[in-house]
């Protein structure tokens, strides 16, 4: 798996997985966000993503709470990046009996309080045990389009411009301060990365403003750009100067090299990317940060860049 990769596994998985045929109740199926079903008139939305204790979080950094906060959130930015408002959440949880209570308590607190800002109640799930060591945690998320149309990843067109929602580095430059022992020399970024806090009003405000693609940066800034120029046939030109102030704002405690790889790489942010017409302008909570043009892949004031970013396997 580790010569893979994610995408090129999801590229031979999918044409098994929809070898058994179509359903006319699926308007968007595997490789977005979200799926999306044609059922209660508006248009349901549709994710999961699970974390995996000592993969995704560590105990000496990250409390249960955390742990649930993070997840939900994560799951959440998918629906918002459709264009969609969350209505529901289904929580998994695989333990092994040794599992702390207390762990387990903090964890649902975590997932209720961001429930409960999202307006999105965990309505039910599944418990399960599991070996020693091992602890994972999945959520499923529902939305609604509310009679929209979903905005997908393939929708960017040359001429559009490039916006986002939310900061950018933050997450892995507290990721790289926690790993290096150093979270007291930005607490911000430490907290975001425990607690990322997706702007997901933004989502269906995006959409009526006429978004032409979205996605949510949960493996960096690069790599999910990429994602939206293979799905969009096109190139998404980053302005350097444009992320001048997100570099700028991690300068001071990591320097411009490994800030400026933060902001391009930095996986586990859950802001969100779309593009817009030009002419149209971008709603309120966005700001411009580059521009689509013909070509393919993801530059950087033209310059091709390689679409680095978090893997699951690739790492």
């Amino acid at each position: 798996m580790a010569d893979v990769g994610e995408d090129e596994l999801l590229a031979m998985v999918f044409p098994i997985l929809t070898a058994a045929g179509e359903s006319g109740d699926v308007t968007v199926g595997p490789g977005d966000d979200a799926a999306v079903l044609a059922v209660g008139g508006g248009g349901l939305v549709a994710t999961t993503d699970a974390v995996v204790h000592g993969r995704d979080w560590r105990d000496e950094w990250s409390t249960g709470e955390d742990v649930g906060a993070k997840v939900a959130a994560q799951n959440l930015a998918d629906v918002a990046a459709m264009g969609a408002r969350p209505v529901a959440l289904l929580v998994t949880l695989v333990m092994a009996p040794s599992t702390e209570l207390d762990w387990v308590l903090d964890l649902a607190r975590g997932l209720a309080t961001v429930a409960a800002s999202a307006a999105c109640p965990v309505v039910g799930g599944d418990l399960s045990s599991a070996p020693e060591g091992v602890l994972t945690v999945s959520v499923t998320a529902f939305g609604t389009l509310d009679g929209r149309r979903a905005v997908l990843r393939s929708g960017a067109e040359v001429g559009d411009v490039v916006a986002v929602a939310g900061s950018l580095g933050l997450s892995g430059a507290g990721l790289r301060l926690l790993s290096d022992g150093r979270a007291e020399a930005d607490p911000e970024a430490v907290a975001v990365h425990r607690r990322p806090t997706p702007p997901l009003a933004l989502g269906p405000v995006a959409a009526d403003a006429g978004a032409t693609s979205m996605i949510d940066l949960s493996d960096g800034l690069l790599r999910d750009a990429s994602r939206v120029a293979a799905a969009s046939g096109v190139c998404v030109d980053l302005s350097s100067a444009a992320l001048a102030g997100d570099v700028g704002r991690l300068e001071p405690v990591l320097g411009v090299e490994a800030a400026r790889e933060c902001v391009l790489g930095g996986g586990e942010e859950h802001s969100l990317l779309a593009s817009f017409p030009a002419r149209a302008g971008v709603p309120g909570g966005f700001r411009v940060i580059g521009t689509v043009r013909a070509g393919q892949g993801v530059a950087v004031d033209g310059i091709p860049e390689q679409p680095r970013g978090w893997d699951h396997f690739g790492g």
